[in-house]
């Protein structure tokens, strides 16, 4: 029996994005999460906000290590796996990769300066602007390789003559139309997603350890940035609607099982499909469709009748499409539960039942990232670049990459043992109650020390 190249293909590489995506996200949402705490720190003087800042930059180094090795190993599989999409489109992304590793490079040669210079400016200010570059270089990463996603959506920026992409305008096709959605919505979950980590790391402490100044000032302020994130990321969410409703009614369609062309159309959550592709057991909400896809209740939503059927995606989107939307309402709603408790002074936002559900948000939160990846890579199919070449045309035909999977599955296991073994020993061992009395001394000795050469 013959090797099903393209299947393997795309396992392998679902393979790596799906693991890249947890350490791309860190890498992504964290930065801004320090810097947010040491300026509190600063501009409070708490050392306890100041001491957030210092270990989760540890924290952070670490999966910056991880992403470096999952990142070069998609790298390495677009040359390996999809050789035929590198020969078409490689004049065409090879700038905004090019820019994405430039903007990595940026970010790490400050975030080494930020983690030497600690308690080294007698301005603590200026360490705070050490975070600036870190935050920007992160940020600009994830839009540079966005825009390469941007660009397989909705390809532009080139004159097709022969079979091949020529007369190539770079910027143009890395500004092309579904940039703007796809790097608002890439942002938002990956800052949203950050904070919820955190969150539930306080969140699990506290309940494992019980509450300390702290981990209670560390869950308030994430849960804060929580808020403001999952309001922002409903918006993306939006925004992306109607993004698709315009230049990829395919995908809407599918994600929404809306199989008809028609004014008013409902939007459908849950359910299941039978064989003749009837939804049962769904709930309808009228007309909410087109509301979300064009604002008004009453518009026409293109559905897959109009679509010829060998070019519709997998119809199983529906499923990551309403996970991850209901994901993003719950950490809007345990956001607001948390703050309610708040400022609700008969109730305590510390309490058992609370905390789990924060702790439970932080896992919510990668498996809406990863949702949304499947929803929005699978949502493309049958296209690698949309319109231009199939999956099957741009898939390696060596029987090799069998092997390959085997092989990346294997890096990807020790590196998520490698991971959560050095970061447990680097919090663990550590508690910051610890740190923070082992730091309040050596400040004192370094103080002393001053006085008496002075």
């Amino acid at each position: 029996m013959g090797v099903d190249t393209v299947f393997w293909s795309k396992l392998v590489t679902g393979m790596t994005l799906g693991f890249h995506a947890i350490f791309a996200t860190l890498g992504v949402g964290i930065p801004l999460m320090i810097a947010i705490a040491e300026l509190i720190g600063v501009r409070k003087q708490d050392p306890h906000y100041t001491l957030m800042a210092k270990r989760w930059s540890r924290g952070f180094v670490i999966s910056v290590a991880v992403g470096v090795v999952t990142g070069t190993a998609i790298s390495l599989q677009l040359a390996l796996v999809w050789p035929n999409f590198m020969k078409m489109a490689g004049n065409v992304i090879a700038l905004p990769l090019f820019l994405e590793v430039f903007a990595f490079f940026f970010e790490a040669i400050f975030l080494g300066i930020y983690l030497y210079t600690w308690d080294r400016f007698k301005n603590p200010y200026i360490h705070c602007l050490l975070m600036i570059p870190i935050v920007l270089g992160a940020g600009m990463s994830a839009v540079f390789i966005t825009t390469v996603n941007g660009f397989m959506n909705q390809p532009q920026g080139f004159v097709m003559n022969a079979g091949q992409f020529t007369a190539v305008n770079p910027l143009q096709a890395m500004l092309n139309a579904a940039t703007f959605s796809k790097v608002f919505h890439v942002l938002s979950s990956a800052y949203l997603t950050g904070a919820a980590l955190l969150a539930g790391v306080a969140a699990i402490t506290m309940l494992r350890k019980g509450v300390t100044p702290y981990h209670k000032k560390a869950l308030k302020l994430m849960m804060g940035v929580v808020l403001l994130f999952s309001l922002l990321n409903t918006l993306a969410g939006d925004v992306s609607a109607k993004f698709l409703a315009e230049h990829q009614p395919e995908k809407l369609a599918a994600g929404e099982w809306h199989f008809k062309t028609e004014k008013g159309a409902d939007l459908i959550l849950l359910g299941f499909l039978n064989a003749e592709h009837e939804v049962i057991g769904a709930l309808h909400l009228p007309k909410v469709l087109s509301f979300l896809a064009f604002g008004d209740f009453n518009a026409t939503v293109t559905g897959l009748d109009q679509i010829p059927k060998e070019e519709w995606p997998p119809l199983l989107i529906h499923y990551f499409f309403d996970a991850m939307a209901g994901i993003g309402f719950a950490l809007l709603a345990i956001s607001l539960l948390y703050f309610l408790f708040v400022f609700w002074k008969k109730r305590n936002e510390l309490n058992k039942w609370l905390l789990r559900i924060i702790a439970l948000g932080g896992v919510l939160a990668f498996m809406g990232v990863e949702l949304g990846w499947f929803y929005a890579e699978l949502g493309r199919q049958p296209w690698i670049i949309r319109g231009y070449m199939r999956v099957d045309e741009a898939a390696t035909s060596s029987p090799n990459v069998r092997i390959l999977f085997f092989f990346f599955l294997l890096l990807y296991i020790v590196l998520g043992i490698m991971c959560v073994l050095v970061l447990r020993r680097l919090f663990n061992n550590n508690p910051p109650e610890v740190e923070m009395e082992k730091w309040a001394k050596d400040k004192r000795n370094l103080t002393t020390e001053e006085g008496e050469h002075a």
